[in-house]
Protein backbone atom coordinates (compact mmCIF):
# COMPACT_ATOMS: atom_id res chain seq x y z
CA UNK A 1 0.00 0.00 0.00
CA UNK A 2 1.43 2.98 -1.37
CA UNK A 3 2.21 5.87 1.88
CA UNK A 4 1.62 9.63 1.00
CA UNK A 5 3.58 12.27 2.65
CA UNK A 6 2.68 15.91 2.05
CA UNK A 7 5.60 18.73 2.27
CA UNK A 8 4.72 22.05 2.00
CA UNK A 9 7.65 25.39 1.57
CA UNK A 10 4.99 27.77 3.30
CA UNK A 11 6.70 31.01 2.26
CA UNK A 12 6.63 30.40 -1.47
CA UNK A 13 3.57 28.32 -1.39
CA UNK A 14 1.99 31.54 0.22
CA UNK A 15 3.03 34.06 -2.12
CA UNK A 16 1.71 32.10 -4.91
CA UNK A 17 -1.52 32.14 -3.28
CA UNK A 18 -1.75 35.91 -2.25
CA UNK A 19 0.12 37.44 -5.11
CA UNK A 20 -0.66 35.26 -7.67
CA UNK A 21 -4.32 33.60 -6.91
CA UNK A 22 -5.24 36.61 -4.67
CA UNK A 23 -6.59 33.90 -1.48
CA UNK A 24 -4.71 33.08 1.73
CA UNK A 25 -4.43 29.48 2.62
CA UNK A 26 -5.65 28.53 5.73
CA UNK A 27 -2.70 26.01 7.03
CA UNK A 28 -5.42 24.52 9.36
CA UNK A 29 -7.79 23.60 6.33
CA UNK A 30 -4.76 22.75 4.05
CA UNK A 31 -3.82 19.65 6.99
CA UNK A 32 -7.51 18.71 7.20
CA UNK A 33 -7.81 17.96 3.12
CA UNK A 34 -4.53 16.54 2.65
CA UNK A 35 -5.63 14.15 5.84
CA UNK A 36 -9.14 13.54 4.80
CA UNK A 37 -8.93 14.14 1.08
CA UNK A 38 -5.34 12.72 0.27
CA UNK A 39 -5.12 10.73 3.09
CA UNK A 40 -1.44 11.83 4.00
CA UNK A 41 0.35 9.94 6.69
CA UNK A 42 2.30 13.04 7.42
CA UNK A 43 1.95 16.34 6.96
CA UNK A 44 4.95 18.74 7.16
CA UNK A 45 5.26 22.29 7.20
CA UNK A 46 8.36 24.49 6.52
CA UNK A 47 7.99 27.79 7.56
CA UNK A 48 10.26 31.06 8.15
CA UNK A 49 8.36 33.30 11.50
CA UNK A 50 9.50 36.91 11.53
CA UNK A 51 10.91 37.68 14.71
CA UNK A 52 7.79 39.17 16.57
CA UNK A 53 5.44 38.07 14.72
CA UNK A 54 3.39 36.07 17.62
CA UNK A 55 0.25 35.25 15.34
CA UNK A 56 1.92 33.50 13.19
CA UNK A 57 4.24 31.43 16.02
CA UNK A 58 0.66 30.20 17.55
CA UNK A 59 -0.87 29.26 14.40
CA UNK A 60 2.38 27.02 13.81
CA UNK A 61 2.59 25.86 17.19
CA UNK A 62 -1.45 24.75 16.80
CA UNK A 63 -0.61 22.74 14.24
CA UNK A 64 1.80 21.04 15.74
CA UNK A 65 -0.91 19.55 18.82
CA UNK A 66 -2.45 18.06 15.00
CA UNK A 67 0.01 15.80 15.07
CA UNK A 68 1.80 18.13 11.85
CA UNK A 69 5.73 18.21 11.44
CA UNK A 70 6.42 21.94 11.59
CA UNK A 71 10.64 23.27 11.12
CA UNK A 72 10.11 26.76 11.89
CA UNK A 73 13.17 29.24 11.33
CA UNK A 74 13.23 33.02 12.05
CA UNK A 75 13.63 34.86 8.92
CA UNK A 76 16.24 37.21 7.40
CA UNK A 77 16.54 40.24 4.95
CA UNK A 78 19.27 40.51 2.10
CA UNK A 79 19.77 42.77 -0.20
CA UNK A 80 19.31 42.00 -3.90
CA UNK A 81 22.27 43.41 -6.44
CA UNK A 82 20.87 46.90 -7.77
CA UNK A 83 20.39 46.86 -11.68
CA UNK A 84 21.91 49.45 -14.05
CA UNK A 85 20.29 50.37 -16.75
CA UNK A 86 21.96 52.10 -20.04
CA UNK A 87 20.00 53.33 -22.14
CA UNK A 88 21.41 55.54 -25.36
CA UNK A 89 20.07 58.70 -26.38
CA UNK A 90 18.97 58.91 -30.11
CA UNK A 91 19.34 62.28 -30.80
CA UNK A 92 23.08 62.69 -29.31
CA UNK A 93 24.30 59.50 -28.81
CA UNK A 94 24.80 59.66 -25.28
CA UNK A 95 24.18 57.25 -22.89
CA UNK A 96 22.31 57.88 -19.60
CA UNK A 97 23.13 55.64 -16.82
CA UNK A 98 20.37 54.58 -14.40
CA UNK A 99 20.89 52.62 -11.11
CA UNK A 100 17.74 50.77 -10.17
CA UNK A 101 16.86 49.57 -6.51
CA UNK A 102 15.97 46.03 -6.33
CA UNK A 103 14.87 46.12 -2.68
CA UNK A 104 15.17 42.75 -0.57
CA UNK A 105 15.00 39.27 -0.50
CA UNK A 106 13.64 37.31 2.89
CA UNK A 107 14.43 33.80 3.72
CA UNK A 108 14.31 31.63 5.97
CA UNK A 109 16.20 28.20 4.66
CA UNK A 110 14.08 25.80 5.41
CA UNK A 111 15.10 24.08 1.87
CA UNK A 112 17.28 21.80 3.21
CA UNK A 113 15.31 20.49 5.93
CA UNK A 114 12.85 19.64 3.74
CA UNK A 115 15.22 17.88 1.45
CA UNK A 116 16.61 15.76 4.19
CA UNK A 117 13.00 14.49 5.33
CA UNK A 118 12.15 14.19 1.81
CA UNK A 119 15.50 12.02 0.69
CA UNK A 120 14.26 10.13 3.97
CA UNK A 121 10.54 9.22 3.33
CA UNK A 122 11.55 8.36 -0.50
CA UNK A 123 11.10 4.94 -1.74
CA UNK A 124 9.01 2.67 -3.97
CA UNK A 125 6.13 2.68 -1.77
CA UNK A 126 5.45 6.11 -1.15
CA UNK A 127 3.66 9.16 -3.13
CA UNK A 128 4.59 12.88 -2.36
CA UNK A 129 2.88 16.14 -2.42
CA UNK A 130 5.90 18.99 -2.73
CA UNK A 131 3.95 22.57 -2.08
CA UNK A 132 6.64 24.57 -4.19
CA UNK A 133 7.20 26.64 -6.95
CA UNK A 134 10.80 26.78 -6.62
CA UNK A 135 13.41 25.42 -9.31
CA UNK A 136 15.85 24.78 -6.63
CA UNK A 137 13.55 21.34 -5.55
CA UNK A 138 14.36 20.08 -9.26
CA UNK A 139 17.39 18.21 -8.06
CA UNK A 140 15.60 16.24 -5.34
CA UNK A 141 13.08 15.40 -6.72
CA UNK A 142 14.70 13.67 -9.91
CA UNK A 143 16.38 11.96 -7.14
CA UNK A 144 13.34 10.45 -5.03
CA UNK A 145 12.10 9.46 -8.63
CA UNK A 146 15.28 7.40 -8.88
CA UNK A 147 14.01 5.87 -5.42
CA UNK A 148 10.60 5.24 -7.18
CA UNK A 149 8.90 7.68 -5.42
CA UNK A 150 5.68 9.09 -7.59
CA UNK A 151 5.59 13.22 -6.95
CA UNK A 152 2.57 15.95 -7.10
CA UNK A 153 4.50 19.34 -7.42
CA UNK A 154 1.43 22.11 -6.03
CA UNK A 155 1.70 25.10 -7.20
CA UNK A 156 0.75 27.79 -10.30
CA UNK A 157 1.53 27.88 -13.94
CA UNK A 158 -0.21 30.93 -13.85
CA UNK A 159 1.22 34.62 -14.45
CA UNK A 160 2.46 36.13 -17.60
CA UNK A 161 6.37 36.37 -18.63
CA UNK A 162 7.59 40.04 -20.31
CA UNK A 163 11.06 41.05 -20.92
CA UNK A 164 12.31 41.94 -17.38
CA UNK A 165 9.65 40.74 -15.59
CA UNK A 166 8.36 37.59 -14.57
CA UNK A 167 5.15 37.09 -12.43
CA UNK A 168 4.78 32.97 -12.63
CA UNK A 169 5.54 31.13 -9.78
CA UNK A 170 6.62 27.88 -11.36
CA UNK A 171 10.04 28.09 -12.51
CA UNK A 172 11.07 26.28 -15.94
CA UNK A 173 13.12 23.85 -14.47
CA UNK A 174 10.08 22.10 -12.49
CA UNK A 175 7.60 23.13 -15.64
CA UNK A 176 10.17 20.98 -17.42
CA UNK A 177 10.38 18.38 -14.98
CA UNK A 178 6.57 17.71 -15.29
CA UNK A 179 6.61 17.61 -18.85
CA UNK A 180 9.54 15.01 -18.78
CA UNK A 181 7.99 12.55 -16.45
CA UNK A 182 4.31 12.70 -17.25
CA UNK A 183 2.62 10.24 -14.70
CA UNK A 184 5.61 10.30 -12.26
CA UNK A 185 5.43 13.57 -11.46
CA UNK A 186 2.62 15.72 -11.45
CA UNK A 187 1.62 19.25 -11.48
CA UNK A 188 -1.67 20.69 -9.23
CA UNK A 189 -3.02 23.78 -9.41
CA UNK A 190 -3.09 24.87 -6.08
CA UNK A 191 -6.03 27.63 -7.48
CA UNK A 192 -8.39 24.36 -7.90
CA UNK A 193 -8.10 23.84 -4.24
CA UNK A 194 -9.04 27.45 -3.31
CA UNK A 195 -12.79 27.05 -2.41
CA UNK A 196 -11.48 24.23 0.64
CA UNK A 197 -8.13 25.77 1.82
CA UNK A 198 -8.49 29.62 1.66
CA UNK A 199 -8.62 31.30 4.87
CA UNK A 200 -11.91 33.35 5.92
CA UNK A 201 -11.51 37.42 6.29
Amino acid sequence: MQKRFAFIDVQNTATTTQKLLGFIVDWHKLYEYLKEKWNCEKVFFYSGIDEGDTETAKEFDSLLKNDCVVKAKTVFAYKKPDKTISIKCVGCGKDNVEVVDMGYNRKSNCDVDLTVDAMEMAGPATEFLIFTGDGDFDCLIRKVLEKGTKVYIVSSNAGTRKPGINTKRLSIRLKALVDENRGKVNLIDINSWQIKIKKDI
